[in-house]
């Protein structure tokens, strides 16, 4: 098997396998939060409403998209195009375990191996601030602008904790 080849199956099962963990962490969380406030929870689509959230994603995919007239219809698809990917592009450095053999081909579980993994996580995610203001700005409406750039502000002072934590961390860990 190629190289190129190899991280590409890599690349599909991690995300795969990424995705349907946070579909099921969605459903769990339905679920207690029905518990909490005496509802049944969803329970319609498959046994205990287990395929309720394939039901969710397929509603998602068929309703109608509102793009408001003024704007810059191709920057107000990219944003959110934007921020996930960046925010996937994240986990290619994490390493999920020692490598394993597959068919007598050593295979390493992460995509990318970084000396500097820890500085692309924070550097990557920290670009996720251009998807949100860049919807708001693409949406050509001032409203908009103000609560994109409020939100990227918002997370922006979020990370400067996240990154004086984790260099703390790495100085106890000395590599």
């Amino acid at each position: 098997m190629s190289f190129y080849l190899l991280s590409i199956v890599k690349a599909v099962v991690l995300i795969g396998a990424l995705m349907l963990t946070l579909v099921y962490i969605q459903w769990v969380e339905r679920k207690v939060i029905a518990h909490i406030q005496g509802r049944w929870g969803p329970h319609r689509v498959g046994p205990h409403g287990l395929l309720q959230p394939f039901a969710d994603i397929l509603k998602l995919l068929t309703k109608e998209d509102l793009i408001p007239p003024q704007a810059n219809k191709f920057l107000f698809l990219l944003a959110p195009f934007l921020a996930v990917s960046l925010a996937l592009i994240s986990v290619a450095v994490i390493p999920f375990g020692r490598d394993v053999k597959i068919l007598g081909v050593p295979v390493s579980l992460q995509l990318s191996d970084l000396n500097i993994g820890l500085l692309f996580i924070l550097a990557v995610t920290s670009l996720g601030v251009y998807g949100i203001a860049l919807a708001g700005w693409a949406s050509n409406n001032k409203y908009s602008l103000y609560g994109g750039l409020r939100a990227a502000a918002m997370d922006v002072s979020y990370e400067v904790p996240m990154v004086i934590s984790a260099i703390a961390v790495v100085f106890l860990a000395g590599t």
